[in-house]
Formats: structure tokens, sequence, C-alpha cells
């Protein structure tokens, strides 16, 4: 093995320092953050304020990122006069994101979000939904500047993608015999289609129709090993180090994983309990329930899962040639299974 690679492969055998990534995008990333600003205005100034309020909320800006690690990972260098598309479409995919999680937490009913009041506990349903409306519409404005077909027909399928996915997760609450199957259909649409689309543009913009798949795979099984870790965590962290209340999950009447897994292995009055938690959206018992699915072994096998879709990101990043910026895609395969919020 050569130098240069052996030093690659000792940084991601360290890994996750996602610091490591964030660093060496940061120039890029600060672009993106100031676009996104920019394009907050509006003469209506509620719009303004729980636009600001949560964009400015903190957040790992993960989905972007992605965007810009995929795009120099696929070969695009764009003149340092020219367009600097992969910053319009990072800020785009943020906007989608940031639409979907207010209305998010109005149909969730979360009071919390990134450590703080969710938009719609301060300014009520109609406000976060129609702002959430608004950063819709702006994000298709904007991508509308990359003057891309191509574009356009990835995003518009990933925004209609996740509104399904946000409906059948509406069918799912508060019912107890949700399956594995109806379970991963959400998230590989609710939020693993936004990490697809992100990676997926990337080789996009560099015009490399051959590593639009392999990208979109890499994306796909990112976002889901990223969403299976976050149920988990609501059943293991508390609410300083997730950002939210522990226990969300289950208040919600919203069976994730852990629940799913840790049923099957139930019955008589411990399975009745469960569902009666489910049903209710009762998260009063969460102690108890807490401790059955840890018996249960549910939170392993939980784990042992995001870990498998995580190494099936990583296997996609195979047809990539070497570089940084792939050393820095395989740093956040390891990351989404690895963190603590």
């Amino acid at each position: 093995m050569e130098q240069a690679q052996l030093q690659r492969a000792a940084k991601t055998a360290a890994l996750p320092d996602v610091q490591a990534v964030f660093a060496l995008c940061a120039d890029e990333m600060a672009a993106v953050n100031s676009l996104i600003r920019s394009n907050l205005g509006s003469e209506v100034v509620l719009i303004r304020q729980i636009a600001e309020y949560i964009i400015g909320s903190g957040g790992k800006r993960l989905r972007p990122m992605l965007v810009v690690l995929a795009a120099r990972a696929c070969g695009y260098a764009p003149a340092s006069t020219g367009p600097q598309h992969q910053v319009t479409l990072a800020a785009v995919i943020e906007f989608i994101h940031t639409a979907t999680l207010l209305h998010d937490d109005v149909v969730d009913e979360s009071d919390l979000r990134r450590g703080q009041e969710s938009a719609h506990a301060i300014w009520g349903n109609a406000a976060s939904v129609l702002v959430g409306d608004f950063l819709y519409s702006r994000a298709f404005q904007m991508m509308v500047d990359v003057d891309s077909m191509r574009v356009m027909g990835v995003l518009s399928n990933a925004t209609n993608m996740i509104a399904e996915g946000e409906v059948e997760q509406l069918l799912n609450m508060r019912d107890p015999e949700v399956s594995e199957e109806r379970y991963f259909s959400v998230i590989e649409k609710k939020t693993a289609k936004l990490f697809e689309a992100a990676c997926q543009l990337g080789a996009v913009l560099a015009g490399r129709k051959d590593l639009e798949e392999p990208m979109a795979a890499f994306g796909r099984e990112l976002g889901v090993a990223f969403q299976v870790t976050d149920d988990i965590l609501d059943y293991t962290a508390d609410a300083a180090t997730l950002g939210k209340n522990a226990g969300d999950d289950l208040a919600e009447g919203k069976p994730t994983l852990p629940l799913i897994l840790c049923r099957a292995t139930l019955q008589g009055r411990s399975r009745e309990l469960l569902d009666e938690s489910i049903r209710q959206g009762d998260s009063s018992r969460l102690d108890e329930v807490v401790g059955l699915i840890r018996d249960s072994g549910a939170l392993q096998i939980s784990c042992d899962m995001a870990r498998s879709r995580a190494d099936s990101a990583l296997s996609a990043l195979g047809s990539l040639p070497e570089s940084d910026w792939k050393d820095a895609l395989s740093a956040l395969a390891h990351y989404s299974v690895s963190r603590q919020h």
C-alpha cells in the first residue's frame, strides 16, 4: 500500500473524528451558511423570525455538507470566480430539511427541537406549517439558478418521496402492530431520501453519471443508519444530550425499531403494557418500557442493523477515487452509528 493510502487508512481507522470532516469543508460550509441567511429574506416579518429561529438554532448541517463532500469526491471543481453550484444545492437541501422539521414538529406535537422550544410551541401550528411551505418554495426558486433539469428531477422526486414517508408515518402512529417492513419504508422515504439526493447531486454536478447510483446508494444507506441510531438514542440518551425529550417517540405513539423488536419478544402483561403505551402515546411508564427494551436485546439488535447499513454505505464508496473527500464520507458513515446525539 502506498504511503498516501496508508495515511488515509490510518485517518479512517481513527474515526469518527468528525471535526476533521468539518474542517475539510469549512470554507464551503461558511459560504453555504451565508447563502442560507441571505435567502431568508421576506417582507413578512413572521417568516423571517421563524425561519431564522429554526435555521439559526444549530444542527450539524450534515445533509448540506454531504452535497459539498460528494461533489468534491466525485471530482467537481468549480472555478473560483464562477458559480458555486455545490454551495447553492447544499443550501437548497438545508431549506428542504428545515421545512420538514417545521412540519414534523406540528404533526408530532414536539415541544423541543435541538434543545430549545420548537417553532410551533412558540408561534403555533399554522405559522409553522406556512413558513415550512415558504422554505420549500424558496428552495425550488434557488435550485432553478443551477439551470439543470437533472438537478430538478432529483430534488422534485426526493421532496415527493419525503411527503409519502410523512403520510406513511402518520398512518403508523399509535399502531403497536407496525412491522419492521413498514418502519423501514418510512425512514427510507422520510429521512434517507434527502441523504440520498444530497449525495447523488454531488455526482450530477461532477457530470459523473456513472457515479450517480453509487452515491445515491451511499446516501440512502447512511440515512437509514443515521435514523436507526436516532431511534436508539431516544431510549438511551437524556434530553440535554439529545436535544429533545428522551422518550418522545413513545409519547408520540411512534413505533420505532427498538419498540418493534422488543414487542416481538413479549407476551402477556408486558406486551399489553407496551401496546397500551403506543396506542395512548403515553410515556409516563417510560422507565418500565425502557427496561423491557433493554431486557429483550432490542437495542443491541438495532445497533447491529444500523452498523450493517453503515457498512453498506461504506461499500458503495468503492467506485470513488481515493481522496480526502472520500475519506470524509467514510468518516460520516462511521460517525452515523457511534454518535451520542
